[in-house]
């Protein structure tokens, strides 16, 4: 049986790797729709190669390019949110996945669930921010979501045949990022330059600075405890360096299932394609004479604040983790450009989480006004910053 897909995010890290997928089971899997952001030129090799009816170009210019690209294809090009929202709604399809970075990818999920498609989640932020919207819009529609994240899919195997009652915590672990082990006083000189060198993960670079800040492990936090139905309390972090436990539970009897495998996003993305199977995969095997030890540490929140706001917005709950999620995005963005420090990103998240009035159970309208709440808290922020500073 052929499993048509929906590829939401298909220029970036996780939807190219989804795409060696596709191509090493072509007989298996077949890519009706793709969606990108601004990178025309690899998503017109991609329709050449994938042969999709719709591709979607989240940047009106890019999706404009593409057109005249690709006259001689039979493809329909859209474009902006319309085209992504047609592209979830795109009848006979099995699977939606959803690669994008960002809070775009809520309203996407939505029409892909409400359409009766099995979801493959890789975009974090549509549970952190909209969990309370989608979990039951799942259970509504009776489709399945599947964790696609390193972690959150060794999770849910972990968890395979086992009594969900029974859980006592997750351990979810993460390898420390770019900067594991400095101290605030060497932080404030670090540029997005050095941010971006991830000793484990080839990600894009948003979540690679977030993990460099552990903000990226917050997110995952709450994800986390949306996927599994469990306090964000009980989701405990672990740094683990070497990336090779991608995280544990552990049972009320004291038991701890791990899951263990050589570091490589191209093993949860097919466990996500193929569920309830298992196929064989290409990567490096994982060789546990070759490692001396697997040794864990305790995060350092003093210096990685982002773990512990990441824990406050959980625990104050509503539209608090959305003001968390969008003002880090929008501090990292201005990180990128090197116009704040590192240790600011922090400052920003908190400051834009202090002016913020709780709304307990947003709708989705409310959702993205707290989001450009938020944003416009990180502008505020960093106005006077740059007064400070001269600029």
């Amino acid at each position: 049986m052929v499993r048509k897909l929906v590829i939401a995010g298909s220029t970036g890290s996780i939807g190219t790797q989804t795409l060696d997928i596709v191509r090493a089971h072509s007989d298996e899997l077949h890519v009706r729709a793709l969606c990108a952001g601004h990178n025309f030129r690899k998503a017109e090799e991609q329709i050449r190669e994938f042969r999709p009816e719709l591709a979607c170009m989240y940047d009106e210019e890019a999706a404009s390019e593409l057109r005249v690209r690709t006259t001689d294809l039979p493809v329909r090009i859209t474009s902006g949110m319309d085209g992504l929202l047609e592209a979830a709604s795109f009848p006979d399809y099995d699977m939606y996945l959803n690669a994008v970075v960002g809070m775009i990818g809520i309203a996407p999920t939505l029409a892909a669930i409400r359409s009766g498609h099995d979801i493959a989640l890789a975009n974090k932020e549509t549970l952190v921010t909209a969990g309370h919207l989608i979990i039951p819009a799942v259970q509504s529609a009776g489709v399945k979501l599947l964790p696609v994240d390193s972690e959150h899919s060794a999770i849910f195997q972990c968890m395979n045949g086992e009594p969900r009652e029974r859980v006592k915590k997750i351990l979810l672990t993460c390898s420390g990022g770019t900067f594991r082990g400095m101290k605030k006083e060497a932080l404030i000189h670090m540029k997005a330059k050095d941010a971006l060198k991830n000793p484990n993960w080839n990600m894009g670079s948003k979540v690679t600075i977030d993990s460099a800040s552990l903000v990226n492990k917050g997110l995952e936090v709450m994800e986390a405890a949306w996927l599994f139905n469990v306090p964000a309390e009980r989701v405990e972090v672990y740094v683990q360096p070497q990336s090779v436990c991608h995280s544990a539970v552990e049972y009320e009897d004291g038991s701890i299932i791990a899951h263990l495998a050589s570091p490589d996003m191209h093993q949860p993305i097919q466990y996500a394609l193929f569920w309830p199977d298992r196929r064989p995969l290409d990567i490096p095997e994982l060789d546990l004479f070759s490692l001396a030890d697997i040794h864990f540490e305790r995060p350092d929140t003093e210096t990685f604040r982002g773990l512990p706001l990441a824990y406050r917005a959980a625990k104050e709950g509503g539209s608090m983790p959305t003001v968390f999620n969008a003002a880090d995005e929008e501090a990292v963005a201005l990180f990128m450009k090197d116009r704040i420090r590192f240790t600011e990103i922090y400052d920003m998240i908190e400051y834009a989480m202090d002016r913020h009035s709780v709304r307990k159970v947003p709708t989705l309208e409310e959702v993205f006004e707290t989001e450009k709440e938020a944003r416009q808290s990180v502008r505020e922020k960093y106005a006077g910053i740059a007064d400070r500073k001269g600029n």
